[in-house]
């Protein structure tokens, strides 16, 4: 069983930069697909971006394409969650999440395995 703490969260300008991070523990992240996801107030979850557990193909939401990118480093055991040209919209706490499997699916019911999430806030 995997456990996983995410950090780097914080209150930004519209137009700036964040790096979100998710570390991993009682598990190597390399037995793991990898997903963030995130919720708004008053909004449902959904999935931002997936990392595939082998050659770390990965897949984004169109509204964050170009914007954010995820990457995971397997020997800091660690997952990152790379930011940029942020918006009001992306305001929300992230969650990061583990699924043991290959695939990084878009839903979140697919996910065994949860982080207690880190808020991102984007001022106008």
């Amino acid at each position: 069983q995997v456990q996983l703490v995410e950090s780097g969260g914080e209150k930004v300008q519209s137009g700036g930069s964040l790096r979100l991070s998710c570390s991993a523990s009682g598990r190597t992240i390399t037995s793991y697909a990898m997903g963030w996801f995130r919720q708004a107030p008053g909004k449902v979850r959904e999935f931002v971006a997936g990392i595939k557990r082998n050659f770390g193909s990965t897949i984004y939401v169109d509204s964050v394409k170009g914007r954010f990118t995820i990457s995971r480093d397997n020997a800091k055991n660690t997952v990152y969650l790379q930011m940029s040209s942020l918006k009001p919209e992306d305001t929300a706490v992230y969650y990061c999440a583990a699924r043991d499997g290959f695939q990084a699916p878009t839903v979140d019911k697919e996910y065994e395995y949860w982080g207690q999430g880190t808020q991102v806030t984007v001022s106008s």
